[in-house]
């Protein structure tokens, strides 16, 4: 892990097109600012570990065939 100390209206960049940039510290909360191209995904920490459980459960999902199939004949 790299650790770096930055100021208000200080910045670091990240592969040359990502650039993160401290907007304000008030009350031992940091406000931060980040610019990366649209196709680059941004999540709190938080956020992303939840859709990746959600993926998880997802992907470990038994699914009856037989059950969709007759739900599928009782939906026409």
């Amino acid at each position: 892990m790299l650790i770096l100390s930055r100021k208000k209206d200080e910045s670091i960049i990240i592969d040359g097109n990502i650039e993160i940039k401290v907007l304000e510290i008030e009350d031992g909360k940091v406000r931060i600012g980040i610019e990366a191209p649209k196709n680059i995904d941004i999540f709190r920490k938080e956020l992303y570990k939840c859709i990746q459980e959600e993926n998880v459960e997802a992907a470990n999902a038994k699914l009856d065939v037989n059950k969709m199939n007759q739900f599928l004949k009782n939906k026409k």
